[in-house]
């Protein structure tokens, strides 16, 4: 199909739960309905107009329930919708958004309910959690090996700091801001108030990572109806369109990197999805931006892998405050994995419905920018960047 003829892709409605630990006897069955319902009461359409369902969470190990999609789409009452259910580690909701994309790109379908979920925090040891995520790079090599998810970012990122000069200050500035946001985010996991010398005193993890450097693991799930630009209804307020969407890999084993501190497949994949929107300089060009922060440092480097700051940088730039809400580019209103929690298969689905809100100008009071927010980048990755995802939202008064 010529990409003129190819069709917009609006973000007709989102929904969500709130990220956190759940031990109110539910489960992502209620928590998957009740996102999924909110996202079609907020495009305006009903179940029956729904033509594909893509469900997105990480790993069973996590919801102890093989082959979740089929059963999520039943509850929710979307038989006989076709169901597929993606999988890419920390990047599961991003995956899912870009398979909901290519869905409708390709004219296959013309509305997609997109939903992530994870059950990991209310049930699972952080034992356990450290040795499945070790088992989610190479399992031969680094999970059986002992090595976890904190020793491969902190390999990354002290690389980072030797060649650039990267301090643990200005890692701190990410989990002062990260979790500052979360305070205005009724929806958050971890809101907190804290000064850069509040997370250098917390309990080392794997230097240079200390405890406040780290993102959590939560519950949660999100939903977005994607939907064709012809097909979308609610035309109430600013249509968001998906103008970009990327995607790249890199070897799985941090070893085999020519440059371990650089994340190549983020810099692929924000490439590709500013190429797909027209964007040329991305700094300049995008407005807000949620980026993956599985740890303080993963934040700093994917803004420069995104084109938002130069290489070495961030960290700077992050201590000045460019990066804050009244910032140059606000990165990570929501929190982040780090502030708002980490709930994988639904994250990459978060991020799409904040930046949705936050264009539209309704997202929470204390965190909505002043000025006009006309174009909002989402990144999520698995692995240490081993495959990401990046899409593009753009405003229009259409």
């Amino acid at each position: 199909m010529p990409m003129a003829d190819r069709p917009e892709i609006v973000v007709a409605g989102c929904g969500a739960t709130a990220f956190g630990a759940f031990r109110d006897g539910s489960t992502p069955r209620d928590w998957v309905l009740r996102c999924a319902r909110e996202a079609l009461d907020d495009a305006g359409v009903e179940a029956a107009d729904v033509d594909a369902v893509v469900v997105g969470s990480e790993s069973d190990f996590f919801s102890l329930q093989l082959a979740p999609g089929a059963l999520l789409a039943d509850e929710i009452g979307l038989v006989p919708c076709p169901v597929v259910r993606v999988e890419m580690g920390g990047g599961t909701g991003g995956a899912a958004i870009r398979a909901g994309f290519m869905h409708i790109r390709s004219g296959l379908h013309r509305c997609v309910l997109v939903i992530g979920f994870e059950h990991a925090a209310s049930h699972l040891s952080g034992d356990d959690m450290r040795m499945l995520y070790g088992l989610s790079f190479d399992a031969d090599v680094d999970g059986m090996a002992g090595a976890t998810a904190a020793n491969l970012y902190a390999l990354s990122i002290a690389e980072h700091m030797r060649l650039y000069g990267t301090t643990e200050a200005q890692l701190a500035a990410v989990s002062v801001k990260n979790h500052g946001n979360a305070q205005a985010n009724p929806g958050a996991h971890k809101p907190m108030a804290i000064t850069v010398a509040d997370v250098l005193a917390s309990r080392p993890v794997c230097t240079p990572y200390k405890l406040l450097d780290c993102s959590i693991i939560s519950d949660g799930a999100a939903a977005v109806v994607l939907a064709s630009g012809d097909t979308a209804r609610n035309r109430s307020r600013p249509r968001v369109h998906v103008t970009g969407s990327g995607c790249a890999s890199d070897h799985v084993r941090l070893g085999d990197r020519a440059e371990p501190h650089r994340f190549r497949s983020k810099e692929r994949s924000g490439r590709a999805a500013c190429a797909m929107a027209g964007i040329e300089r991305a700094a300049r060009e995008i407005d807000v931006a949620e980026v993956y922060d599985a740890f303080t440092g993963a934040e700093l480097q994917g803004i420069e892998a995104l084109g938002l700051a130069n290489d070495g940088e961030a960290g700077a730039a992050m201590a000045a405050g460019e990066f804050a809400r009244d910032g140059r580019l606000p990165v990570n209103l929501s929190g982040g994995l780090i502030g708002q929690g980490g709930a994988p298969g639904a994250t990459g689905v978060m991020q799409i419905v904040t930046l949705t809100r936050l264009l539209q100008g309704r997202y929470w009071p204390a965190l909505q920018p002043q000025r006009r927010l006309r174009t909002a980048l989402a990144d999520a990755h698995g692995g240490v960047a081993t495959v990401s995802f990046t899409h593009i939202l753009e405003a229009r008064d259409d």
